[in-house]
């Protein structure tokens, strides 16, 4: 965003949640990090009582709490991880202070699903968001009066941009190819400077460097078991719910490869305001280390055996930013271990570059990144063979490829 004349903000995420007190009562809304979450998206009001009665409810799988805060920003899930700011600076406020800096002439309406939007509006933003919290599942992976929100502020206007506070995956096709929207930013749980964060992205202030910690797929049934676990039958179901994991280490993009299912986004993506290179591919086996199938008998610590910590391999290239403006590249590295998925994230080095600059980025791989658990021996197993190396932007964009031989 570069001076905006008119700025359009729509969606009940744009503000804070409105308090008159500050209470630090047991069970309150407040200390759990829910007070935005008042109403369920049907209307049905949550109290603290019957947020007692979720958290407690974990005997009770089927119970659902809010899937989505209605009353106000989301900055943080609720439960023991919440936290209660001394402040709150939502979008709302931040878009303000930019708007008289910028002489922007700004409109909105966190209200109404259905807003009214000015046909000279540079640009719509519209604040929406995915709650989620200990005690319950979350109802869905995208909230129905979200989605319709968004589509009803984009049947409007040409340049509409959609701010996501989310816990966890949010799917986004109901929309998202849709010509008006052009951007989609996925916020997460920012904290209380969450309006402060977004200003500086979004008029390019910072450039943006976040990467996606999980799958986007374009239909919920892409996840398959991993939003129906395979339970088993029984009488004490109801008391003791249990997944039997049948996907095994299957999960997220080891899944999405396997399955070969193309995402809407992959693990490990994400845009920024610049361009990067990769070149220069070395990888070396160190010598005088212990490669056995087996790890050496070695003295146990925190975290295990120590010989699983050893570095037995370096994987380094060198990343060249080649835009315009200083931006943060996430090199990321995967591993094709024999037996096992096609790739397994075992690195990734963020590295704030100048432009026209290159840096080194550097991975040191250790027995236990190499290793697979061998179930007869209850340990972990170092295999000889291939081991297939690739290093890039994401789980499906790699841009330098290998081979490491143990």
């Amino acid at each position: 965003l570069k001076e905006p004349k008119i700025l359009s903000l729509f969606g009940y995420d744009a503000i804070a949640a409105q308090r008159n007190t500050m209470d630090d009562l047991s069970w309150s809304l407040w200390t759990m990090g829910l007070d935005n979450a008042l109403t369920y998206p049907n209307g049905t009001a949550v109290d603290p009582s019957h947020l007692k009665y979720l958290f407690l409810s974990s005997t009770n799988p089927s119970e659902n709490g809010p899937g989505v805060a209605l009353n106000g920003t989301m900055i943080s899930g609720g439960g023991s991880g919440s936290s209660t700011p001394s402040y709150i600076d939502a979008p709302f406020d931040a878009f303000q202070r930019q708007a008289y800096e910028d002489n922007t002439f700004l409109a909105w309406d966190f209200a109404s699903q259905s807003p009214v939007v000015n046909p000279a509006s540079d640009a719509c933003l519209v604040f929406i968001n995915e709650a989620a919290a200990e005690g319950w599942d979350r109802p869905y992976v995208a909230d129905p009066y979200s989605d319709t929100l968004v589509e009803n502020v984009a049947s409007q206007c040409n340049n509409t941009m959609v701010i996501i506070h989310n816990a966890g995956i949010r799917l986004v096709d109901r929309w998202v190819e849709n010509p008006n929207i052009t951007a989609v930013i996925y916020g997460h749980l920012p904290g209380q400077d969450s309006g402060r964060a977004l200003v500086e992205i979004m008029y390019g202030k910072q450039s943006p460097s976040g990467r996606l910690p999980y799958t986007v797929a374009k239909n919920a049934s892409d996840y398959g078991a991993l939003l129906n676990p395979v339970v088993p039958s029984g009488t004490n179901d109801l008391y003791y719910p249990q997944d039997n994991f049948t996907e095994g280490v299957y999960i997220d993009y080891k899944a999405f490869e396997q399955k070969n299912i193309t995402p809407r986004y992959e693990f490990g993506y994400g845009l920024t305001y610049s361009t990067f290179d990769y070149s220069g591919l070395k990888i070396s086996v160190h010598s005088g280390v212990n490669t056995d199938y087996l790890p050496p008998n070695s003295t146990i610590e925190e975290g295990g055996i120590s010989a699983l910590w050893d570095v037995v391999a370096t994987v380094t290239c060198s990343v060249s930013n080649t835009g315009s403006v200083a931006a943060a590249e996430v090199a990321q590295l995967y591993l094709g271990i024999p037996g096992g998925p096609a790739k397994v994230l075992r690195g990734f080095e963020k590295k704030l570059i100048q432009p026209g600059k290159h840096t080194k980025v550097q991975f040191d791989l250790t027995r236990r990144d190499l290793s697979s658990w061998d179930v007869v021996n209850q340990a972990w197993g170092l295999q000889k063979g291939d081991y297939s190396v690739y290093v890039g932007k994401s789980v499906l964009d790699t841009q330098l490829t290998g081979t490491l031989t143990i």
